[in-house]
């Protein structure tokens, strides 16, 4: 029997695979991540380690889908949720600024912290939102939804074997070996002709868009290696030749701690694709919907520390309105210094990051007693922090690959009213709860410092 990490594990292993096939660059995109984790293991040593061994660190992928209806966000969860994969997060990417962005998100992961240092694969979401009249008119509507109706993205029996992972918790060796081919499968870059005048029409209103509605199935439209050192990456994939995007998306790189998520990307390729005429006939074209992200994680931030992230970076960008990139990132270590600790150690004192606590053995000495603050008791010895790695994602972020790699082009009617997206709205399109990071944050963190006091009790007190 198969459990549902091992699905979870083979399922991603044999995704990048596939992907790399696909999308050569892709695989020297891992190579270099791979070069870059050995070098900072061998200079940093258990330091490196700090977020996540680095057997972890090594396997881990993020990927990303897009969807176009309800319907096909509810299979995709049951897919997902053969894997252990639960929807964690809401993401909405309609009001990027200059950008034509009509979806929103969540993402698949793994919540447990077991499974996470097992595998934490995590697919990042999108629902294509049809019913918003900025992007799409009444006509276009009907048209996409009509589109939509008339496909399939997921064979029958891979659903069936799906609920049967989820319901029991793994599958039978046979049941597993086709479960994960016909996942696979249902993730490749189809094959089949594409209406170029259909293509065209939803490519005027967005990139994202002609890329969720106007082919016949889903595919991974990136597949993101982890890196702890995305600078160095950077720079190594630039001397390959390898066009990158212009910036690292996320917290600038700084002496302090690392903290949420920073990635960046080679740009999209264009690719060899059959496109049907008006007439009938098929040709050969191209188009670029598939990239190759990167991604350094660090430090998951509490609500008071998002809060500050995103006041940061409204700082960055009120004083780098009208300077370079290149300025906007020196800037943004500038804000960083000014407002950020500079220490995990205040970080955590001052509720700003997500930390599991530990009673440190051989405490308490000479019968002292241990202080009442964590301050007090990190300073004294008492207790350790270790910081928990963010699991998820940024949506200015993510929006900024997705306009780094298909481009500004597109429409918006702002005179129209854009329809209410929020998580619960996305809950009831799922069938099931979209989870809040944070609480997931909160309980972790809790639970370890609810064990602390009775480690530090001293001999025979109860």
């Amino acid at each position: 029997m198969i459990g549902q990490w091992r699905l979870r594990a083979a399922f991603a292993a044999r995704l990048s695979r596939m992907y790399g096939r696909e999308v050569p660059a892709y695989t020297t995109l891992v190579d270099v991540a791979h070069e870059v984790n050995e070098d900072v293991l061998r200079k940093r040593g258990a330091d490196a380690e700090r977020l996540g061994s680095i057997g972890r660190v090594t396997a881990e992928r993020h990927g990303a889908i897009r969807v176009g209806t309800p319907e096909e966000l509810r299979q995709t969860a049951r897919v997902f949720g053969a894997l252990g994969m639960r929807p964690v997060g809401f993401y909405d990417l309609r009001d990027t600024p200059s950008s034509a962005l009509p979806v929103v998100s969540t993402a698949f992961r793994p919540v447990a912290e077991d499974e996470l240092a097992r595998n934490p694969f995590r697919v990042f979401t999108s629902l294509l939102t049809v019913d918003d009249r900025r992007f799409f008119d009444a006509d276009l509507r009907a048209r996409l939804t009509a589109f939509l109706a008339g496909r399939e993205l997921y064979p029958p029996e891979l659903l069936a074997l799906a609920d049967r992972a989820e319901a029991e918790g793994e599958l039978p060796d046979a049941d597993a070996e086709r479960f994960l081919d016909l996942a696979v499968r249902s993730f490749a870059l189809s094959t089949a002709p594409i209406d170029r005048e259909w293509y065209a029409a939803l490519e005027r209103v967005s990139a994202v868009a002609a890329d969720v509605g106007g082919v016949r199935g889903t595919h991974i439209n990136h597949l993101t290696p982890r890196v702890l050192d995305i600078d160095e990456l950077y720079r190594r994939m630039t001397e390959r030749g390898i066009e990158m995007i212009d910036t690292i998306q996320g917290p600038p790189r700084w002496p302090g701690p690392d903290v949420l998520l920073r990635q960046t990307s080679f740009r999209a390729l264009a690719e060899p694709r059959a496109l049907r005429d008006a007439d009938g006939t098929v040709t050969r074209g191209t188009l670029r919907v598939r990239f190759g992200e990167v991604e350094a994680r660090g430090i998951a931030l509490t609500r008071e520390g998002r809060a500050l992230y995103d006041r940061m970076l409204g700082l960055v960008d009120e004083r780098t309105a009208h300077l370079t990139a290149a300025r906007r990132a020196d800037v943004a270590r500038e804000v960083w210094a000014e407002h950020l600790p500079p220490t995990e150690r205040d970080l955590a004192v001052r509720g700003l990051g997500f930390f599991t606590y530990h009673a440190v053995p051989g405490r308490p000495r000479d019968g002292a007693r241990p202080p009442a603050d964590l301050g007090g008791l990190l300073d004294g010895g008492w207790v350790r922090a270790e910081p928990i790695v963010y699991e998820d994602f940024l949506p200015r972020s993510a929006a900024g690959i997705f306009r780094s790699n298909l481009g500004d082009a597109g429409s918006r009617n702002g005179a129209q009213e854009g329809g209410s997206y929020d998580a619960d709205r996305l809950s009831g399109a799922l069938d099931r709860q979209v989870l809040d990071p944070f609480t997931l944050y909160e309980r972790q963190r809790d639970r370890s410092l609810a064990l602390v006091p009775r480690a530090l009790r001293p001999q025979g007190v109860s």
